[in-house]
């Protein structure tokens, strides 16, 4: 099981339909450049909920066990998973399972948010607005806490609620600013080689180039984010999850953006590949 491809289709935390399809427009974009296969993981609903978190996570509760159980099959037999989420809020399933398989690993999380909020300093109950402080142990999911936030690197995240700037000015999460001239740089010397574990929420990008249900100005061009992903790519990779693609951004839309998205991820996709083709197998 070299390169595992997987495209989740559950509920997670949703508050429109446009990113279960983008989703799968994400995968069959990287399944056809890579010349894979891929897995469909979760039973797509028809109706997004727009509730709380807690009964959005419940609501997603077996599509994210099914994910969870998955990546750590993958995981466990020696693959690279290369998985494409609705939202980011499927990760609070993903991240645990990495952590615990991986735990020498740093997570790359690009995104506009932090998404380091709790049950107790949200200000919106948004799921997604969550989905790196459960997996972390900053409340209980039902999921698991293996991730260390001194072992995550926020990049290009600039729409930070009070409890989060001052979470990430205590020290344990590492921010790289969207704005940084040498981004490339600032990864490599925050990194020094070691193994990553890559996360990108597709508001990470400036407004407009790629469908997202949030847009947050001042965001990475797509040309900035290949330049990141190609200092990324000089690192051992041990998985890549892609989220909150939508095909549109709104219902009556579709989203032309696929092919920009997917050329700046090239060098990050490549390096797996060709890490994965040059791997001793055993006898």
């Amino acid at each position: 099981m070299p390169i595992a491809l997987t495209a989740y289709q559950g509920r997670a935390g949703d508050r429109n339909d446009l990113a279960w399809p983008g989703a799968q427009m994400v995968m069959e974009a990287i399944a056809a450049h890579l010349c894979l296969p891929f897995t469909t993981v979760g039973c797509r609903p028809q109706t997004p909920l727009n509730q709380g978190w807690a009964a959005e996570l419940a609501a997603a509760q077996p599509g994210l066990t099914q994910l969870a159980d998955h990546l750590r099959s993958v995981l466990s037999g020696g693959g690279t998973p290369i998985t494409a989420l609705n939202r980011c809020a499927a990760a609070l399933a993903t991240l645990p399972v990495v952590a615990q398989a991986h735990p020498e690993a740093t997570i790359v999380w690009f995104d506009a948010h932090a998404d380091l909020n709790t049950p107790t300093s949200t200000a919106s109950g948004y799921l997604g607005g969550m989905a790196i402080s459960g997996p972390a142990g900053l409340w209980h999911t039902g999921f698991g806490d293996a991730v260390d936030l001194a072992r995550v690197v926020l990049v290009g995240s600039r729409d930070l609620d009070p409890f989060e700037a001052q979470l990430i000015g205590s020290g344990p999460v590492t921010l790289i600013r969207a704005d940084e001239p040498d981004l490339s740089g600032a990864l490599l010397r925050r990194l020094q080689g070691q193994p990553v574990y890559v996360h990108l929420d597709c508001d990470v990008l400036e407004p407009g180039l790629v469908p997202t249900d949030f847009q947050v100005p001042g965001g990475l061009s797509l040309e900035r984010l290949a330049t990141a992903m190609e200092a990324l790519a000089t690192h051992p990779i041990v998985g890549l999850e892609v989220a909150e693609f939508q095909t549109g951004w709104s219902p009556d839309e579709q989203g032309a953006a696929m092919a920009g998205l997917l050329q700046a991820m090239l060098p990050l996709l490549n390096a797996v590949r060709d890490a994965r083709q040059t791997t001793p197998r055993n006898p």
